[in-house]
């Protein structure tokens, strides 16, 4: 009699863990203040939603010394089975050993939520990225006057640690002025995390799976120290090699280890 009373207990708890366990540290879904204003849920099959997402080509470096050339590929860039996924390909396209995608939002956005949820690659040369440009880069602003938040960003040789950072005129990595932060996830490479960031006209806070591990403050003072308010668009990529995710590559581990795969993307701003 006991186990019959315990049952409805039980499965309520089961109903609650599957509901909470596909949105695992998005803690928007309980956030009242915020509505949603774009989201991909990669529910569909092919190339990526030309209606959200552009991909940019080029094979010119990046300003990064990064050895893949990106293109617009459905093999490099798939969504199947509910995820998106982005693979750096070991093969030759022109002057460059390696092929990529690079994916651009079509929408811009000023403060907000931004979460994304991913699984990232693990091959040694390998540096995925989840981040933000000013949009007034593509319209004569130069980096980093524009403005970078890097969301998520993470290197083969340095595995599981996840890195946030922010790059300005006054902060950023020439420099070594930059504001950055890192958390080891241990399940980073193997797993989905949530990596998300809260963007307002005060301060901007980094977190992966609901925890804070970086806020960058406004100082009120010049637009060097704070580009932060004004338009950006998202990237979603996966290089290879470069200053920082190179030099040394593990050929092997192309192509089974070197793709990132993205559940969802979800934007949400202030009512």
């Amino acid at each position: 009699m006991k186990n019959l009373l315990m049952l409805p207990i039980l499965l309520l708890s089961m109903s609650l863990y599957a509901c909470n366990k596909d949105d695992e540290g998005d803690s928007t879904q309980t956030d009242k203040t915020y509505q949603l204003v774009f989201s991909d849920e990669f529910d569909y099959s092919g190339l990526p939603d030309k209606t959200k997402w552009t991909m940019e080509t080029g094979g010119h470096g990046w300003g990064n010394a990064e050895l893949q050339y990106y293109t617009n590929s459905q093999n490099n860039a798939t969504v199947s089975n509910g995820t998106l996924k982005i693979r750096a390909l070991y093969e030759s396209y022109g002057s460059n050993a390696f092929t990529s995608a690079r994916l651009n939002s079509v929408q811009n956005w000023t403060y907000g939520k931004m979460e994304i949820k991913a699984k990232i690659p693990k091959g040694k040369g390998t540096w995925p990225a989840i981040w933000m440009l000013g949009a007034n880069i593509r319209t004569g602003t130069s980096w980093p006057g524009c403005g970078e938040i890097d969301i998520m960003e993470h290197v083969g040789k340095d595995l599981n640690r996840v890195h946030g950072s922010i790059h300005c005129d006054a902060y950023n990595h020439p420099k070594g002025t930059q504001k950055t932060a890192n958390l080891v996830i241990p399940t980073a490479t193997t797993e989905f995390h949530v990596y998300s960031i809260e963007w307002t006209s005060e301060q901007i806070d980094f977190y992966i799976d609901g925890q804070k591990y970086l806020t960058f403050k406004n100082e009120h003072k010049t637009n060097a120290e704070w580009p932060f308010d004004k338009p950006q668009f998202m990237l979603l990529n996966v290089a290879v090699g470069g200053g920082w995710g190179g030099p040394d590559i593990d050929y092997a581990a192309f192509p089974q280890y070197t793709f990132m795969e993205i559940d969802y993307v979800r934007v949400y701003q202030k009512k």
